[in-house]
């Protein structure tokens, strides 16, 4: 939930990590640092408590040089949010300077054992702990030749460390030498002609290079001037491969759009037309999924499937429930990826298993999915991020394909997801009791989404603002739905707690009656979907319910359907779709409702308090 860039290299580093530090903003924002030198310039530490921006302006005063520097965003997990506690952590004796994403789970254990040899901490932090165990270790190695000592002193004190880590660590004594080091947190080396650079995303050094190593677990990577070496823990030279990764340079660019969220929310269309491009059949009545890499003999071997994920991605896992198995014909559980990993849960021989992830280095995901591959079952990931640890260490997968998502609270990545998980049901579906006529109208409606979306959004966006100003003041909010469109409820309610900070519960429609009710009065405004014609009567009835009690309803329906005006407040209509892709048009104006509540609410939508784009510790 941190972000991390250094760079080591010919420029000056001051720029690369200032503008490295507000592309890695979205994953963390209490506080920045930066350590800045090199064998002319005396290394400087400068922090600040708060955004990127504050830590710009003690830098200006104080113009700190050279062309070794580490940068870090910080979500606390280990002390307060101070200066002290931000990172970089420096050690007792001023030698090693790192930054840390992660959590040292024995840091207690080792800063005792360091205490006993006199060496105390001034931070809470567990990354202290770390740099100071470096820092002893560096002094006792005074044996070794220097080039090795540094390196050295960082493996030895990781072979003693017991939870996970992202680093980027500097020697004082060494100034043209980087180490970096990861363990279930991403860290990424950046490979360019005269300097390289580590990152925790590769969007920290968007537009100097595209040449990138995507380190593993227990891997280290010791940059000396132009040469670099990766190798493991137990002192095992590997060769690194070099990937060319494609990115936008101009991705964060906000252009016309006030926030992040308002931008990703209108990408949708060109999102899911690239998630779209290339996946279906010549014939037109299925989906290609190559990157499976399993044959139709294999998959239909298949007797059920497991779909795993976090928050908004566990959303769209249910909603690919409904769709598996109302077209695939195949059985499908969902589970909370934090809640599989701990347990023993009992799974059929022949289980399919996909975990779904946008940034494809969710801490839960990852473990859930190696639960998953240390039982044996083929597992595949479902991604936004090419070279990400879950894609890396599964056993194939699709790439949403969505482009940099930089809003904490997902919006195009959730409409990518059951995008994809459509895709996977059509796919699946075709090879099972699924007719062609019924592939092609399905191949249809997945074609037609992009434009539609469009439109939608078009339509929705000046009355969704209207209802948000309406509602904007209240406290609490219900969100109903039934079958496939339960999920979409729950991540309407998702998005509104995320960045307006209401609070907002969803529930299945036919479950108003068995308790929720009792809460409904003039103060609980309730969004009710009832976009689904085959269930109209049904939402008709709860929104009569809820009108009795002097309840508020929003009503997101569907064009032509005879909804009474009495049944409901404020309305939205959307067109009559494939039901395949209603989950995907019914999210949209509940996107733009949390949106625009936040924005009544003067939230910051982009950096909503205590959340981070990535999480990446538990």
């Amino acid at each position: 939930m941190c972000g991390i860039i250094s760079y080591i290299g010919n420029s000056d580093a001051l720029q690369v990590l200032l503008k490295g530090l507000k592309c890695l903003e979205y994953r963390g924002y209490d506080s920045a640092g930066i350590a800045i030198g090199d064998k002319t310039h005396p290394f400087q530490v400068i922090k600040a408590v708060g955004r990127v921006e504050n830590l710009s302006q003690k830098v200006a005063q104080i113009k700190p040089a050279g062309n070794l520097g580490l940068g870090h965003t910080r979500w606390a997990t280990h002390g307060g949010v101070t200066e002290v506690n931000a990172h970089p952590q420096v050690s007792y004796n001023g030698k090693i300077i790192l930054v840390h994403n992660g959590v040292i789970e024995n840091s207690a254990t080792l800063k005792s054992l360091l205490e006993g040899k006199g060496i105390t901490s001034k931070s809470d932090t567990d990354t202290e702990v770390l740099a100071n165990l470096i820092a002893f270790h560096y002094e006792s190695l005074s044996a070794l030749p220097q080039e090795q000592r540094f390196s050295e002193s960082v493996r030895v004190s990781l072979l003693e460390i017991q939870g996970t880590y992202g680093l980027a660590i500097i020697c004082t004594d060494c100034p043209e030498e980087l180490i970096g080091a990861r363990k279930s947190s991403p860290l990424i080396l950046g490979v360019q002609k005269d300097g390289f650079f580590l990152a925790s995303d590769v969007s920290a050094f968007a537009g100097h290079t595209k040449e990138v190593v995507f380190l593993s677990d227990n891997e280290m990577v010791h940059i000396h001037g132009n040469h670099y070496q990766v190798q493991d823990l137990n002192n095992g030279v590997l060769t690194p491969v070099v990937q060319t990764i494609d990115w936008d340079v101009n991705f964060a660019d906000l252009g016309s759009y006030k926030h992040y969220m308002q931008k990703e929310i209108f990408e949708q269309d060109i999102a899911l037309k690239n998630t779209l491009l290339g996946r279906f059949s010549k014939d037109g009545s299925s989906a290609h999924l190559g990157g499976l890499q399993m044959s139709p003999h294999e998959l239909r071997q298949v007797d059920r499937i497991l779909l795993l994920g976090c928050g908004t991605a566990s959303y769209a896992c249910r909603v690919g429930e409904y769709l598996i198995e109302r077209y695939a014909r195949i059985p499908v559980e969902v589970e909370c990826a934090s809640e599989f990993r701990y347990r023993n849960a009992p799974l059929d021989k022949n289980t399919l298993v996909f975990v779904v992830s946008q940034s494809g280095e969710t801490l839960d995901t990852l473990g859930a999915l190696h639960e998953a591959r240390r039982k044996g079952f083929r597992s595949l990931a479902i991604t936004n991020v090419v070279g990400s640890t879950v894609a890396r260490e599964s056993d194939g997968g699709v790439y949403q394909r969505s482009g940099p998502e930089i809003g904490v609270a997902s919006t195009k990545a959730f409409t990518g997801q059951i995008c994809t998980l459509a895709m996977l049901a059509l796919y699946l579906g075709r090879m099972r009791d699924m007719s062609f006529s019924e592939g092609c109208d399905f191949v249809q409606a997945l074609q037609a989404l992009p434009e539609l979306v469009h439109e939608v959004l078009e339509k929705c966006d000046e009355p969704m603002r209207q209802i948000a100003h309406k509602y904007a003041n209240y406290q609490h909010c219900f969100f109903l739905g039934r079958q496939i469109l339960y999920p979409i409820a729950q991540e309407g309610a998702l998005k509104l707690k995320e960045i307006s900070y209401v609070h907002a519960e969803a529930y299945p429609t036919g479950e108003l009656k068995h308790g929720p009710i009792a809460l409904i009065d003039e103060t609980m405004p309730t969004v009710i979907l009832a976009s689904d014609p085959s269930m109209l009567q049904k939402n008709i009835s709860s929104m009569m319910e809820v009108k009795a009690r002097k309840g508020k309803v929003i009503a997101i329906g569907v064009e032509g359907a005879e909804i009474p005006k009495k049944a409901y407040d404020d309305a939205i209509f959307l067109p009559k779709v494939h039901d395949a892709i209603l989950p995907i048009i019914t999210a949209l104006p509940l996107q733009l409702f949390a949106y625009y509540v936040a924005l009544e609410r003067k939230c910051d939508v982009d950096k909503p308090r205590n959340l981070a784009k990535s999480v990446t510790v538990e």
